[in-house]
């Protein structure tokens, strides 16, 4: 049987916590960052665990 294969987008986007939960980075801090808030970009800077629904579906992408 062949191995498989993690999803290479899915690796990009999601971390895994030393208690096993997945975070991503927040959408909406890549650029324009001039117009958007001190406060806005600080919040977006943190980390977000991942819903529920959203991690089962990230952790099958990610072969766990």
């Amino acid at each position: 049987m062949p191995k498989n294969k993690t999803h290479s987008g899915a690796k990009k986007r999601f971390k895994v916590t030393g208690t096993g939960k997945l975070v991503k980075e927040r959408a909406g801090k890549r650029h324009l960052l001039e117009s958007k808030s001190s406060r806005r970009t600080r919040r977006l800077s943190v980390e977000q665990v991942l819903s529920p629904g959203d991690t089962k579906k990230a952790n099958k992408l990610l072969g766990r």
